[in-house]
């Protein structure tokens, strides 16, 4: 997946074939935030404008602007995992927020 990262926020990027132009998408928030351009260059001066619009939308109206996420994550998952991932974390000498964080980190990295 192609990215681009503005103030904190990321777009996955795509080519659009058909019309040529290249179209970016905010990821993580529930506000669609799209642009689109021509060049890589036009791409990012696009991106930037559309995050800087968002924020200053926000801004006017009185609303805390949306972020990506919070830090607060919290999973279900099947009660083997979680005992396997208590004693993961405990043997490698760490609180199971600090292994988890560590796991998602690496495996969220390319």
């Amino acid at each position: 997946m192609n990215t681009m990262t503005h103030k904190g926020y990321t777009a996955r990027i795509e080519f659009d074939e058909r019309d040529g132009i290249f179209v970016g998408r905010v990821l993580g928030l529930r506000t669609i935030i799209s642009f689109h351009g021509e060049t890589v260059s036009q791409l990012r001066s696009e991106f930037a404008r559309a995050i800087e619009e968002f924020l200053g939308d926000c801004k006017e109206q009185g609303i805390r602007p949306e972020k990506p996420a919070s830090g607060k994550l919290m999973l279900r998952v099947p009660p083997e995992v979680h005992g396997a991932a208590i004693v993961a974390a405990q043997a490698a000498g760490k609180s199971l927020n600090q292994w988890a964080t560590e796991v998602i980190e690496e495996a969220t990295h390319d």
